[in-house]
């Protein structure tokens, strides 16, 4: 049963800012802001392809949406506009209290570095060390496959990372259109026990438009640690006690859900039931920028709908570190500073 709102209203978001935290579920493509899409489209000579103020209307589909993504990525031409944007990325974290990220990126949508594919991730944790010197958030990578693509991109990939071990990337992720690629954990299997075998982590979007057999893929053929939303899990009893008892967190993304049409409110999001039901989550932004949200307003919505105190939002945050691929002494400092073993 879904909690009811609480008498106290929403928590104060100063407060949750001061939590140490991680994000676990968010794309570097969705947190360009309204800035840098203005100065990378004038640094291109791109025109705009609609008025400034309506960019980051995010009012159409997961098509839709994906497309804006390749425009934008598109505008990025040299290493220091990616190193930039990924400095801004650990800035904005820092912002809201994030002492670790894991960030999603994902290859298909940087058009101009197909072929360079090894430069722009040089870039971005280039722009990610300077911000961590800078005293801002730690981040790492997570390289992701499309699902429109083939098992021999994925294996290149692969190959290439476990060949090349490019700074700062820790794991391999899957995102994209489940809807329109159908069912592709059977694709991808060998990529992923290949990424498993040779030390990479693995992060899997699945049970969003999918459903429950989204996420037993995830887990059985592609080895999640994590699965990314897996929210509809709900919908069968075996999984979230299969869910429960392993421990393996879902990384959801409400604000994200609702605007995709999942659930129509907070209240018949199935959140609060999976952690109910022990299942480990974390609440992450997903893509942030044109979902106008950012990590302490997702956790201050849920803490109203929800009747969460700043105890349950403390017990977020350490499940948030310890789902992170953070280095193991990191989690520790972060666990010690929030009070947990």
């Amino acid at each position: 049963m879904t909690p009811a709102p609480s008498a106290a209203g929403r928590l104060d978001e100063m407060a949750i800012r001061a939590l140490p935290k991680a994000e676990v579920h968010v794309h570097l493509e969705g947190t360009f802001e309204l800035a840098d899409l203005l100065e990378l489209s004038k640094a291109a000579g791109q025109p705009l392809p609609g008025p400034a103020h309506t960019l980051l209307d995010a009012s159409g589909g997961l098509s839709d949406f994906l497309r804006f993504l390749d425009w934008e990525c598109g505008l990025v031409r040299t290493p220091e506009q990616a190193a930039r944007l990924a400095y801004r990325f650990a800035a904005r974290e820092s912002g809201s209290g994030v002492r670790y990220a894991d960030v999603i990126v994902n290859p298909t949508h940087w058009n101009g570095w197909r072929d360079r594919l090894p430069a722009l991730f040089d870039a971005f944790a280039h722009g990610l060390a300077e911000a961590e010197q800078d005293g801002l958030a730690v981040v790492n990578l997570c390289v992701s496959l499309l699902r429109q693509q083939g098992p021999e991109e994925a294996a290149e990939l692969v190959d290439w990372v476990l060949r090349d071990r490019p700074d700062r990337v820790v794991a391999l992720s899957i995102d994209g259109n489940e809807a329109a690629a159908g069912r592709t954990g059977p694709k991808f299997a060998a990529a992923f026990t290949r990424a498993r075998d040779g030390g990479l982590h693995r992060t899997v979007h699945a049970g969003e438009s999918s459903g429950p057999e989204g996420v037993w893929d995830a887990i059985r053929y592609l080895h999640a640690e994590r699965v990314d939303h897996g929210v509809r899990a709900v919908e069968d009893p075996e999984l979230v006690d299969y869910l429960a008892g392993s421990g393996i967190t879902l990384n959801v993304c409400p604000r994200s859900n609702l605007h995709l049409g999942l659930y129509p409110d907070l209240a018949g999001h199935p959140l609060a039931a999976l952690r109910a039901a022990g299942v480990r989550v974390t609440v992450n932004t997903d893509d942030p920028a044109p979902l106008g949200t950012r990590v302490e307003a997702e956790w201050a919505v849920c803490a109203e709908a929800y009747g969460w105190t700043m105890a349950d939002l403390r017990e977020l945050a350490a499940a948030s570190i310890a789902a992170s691929f953070a280095p193991d002494e990191l989690k520790a400092e972060l666990a010690a500073e929030l009070g947990r073993p």
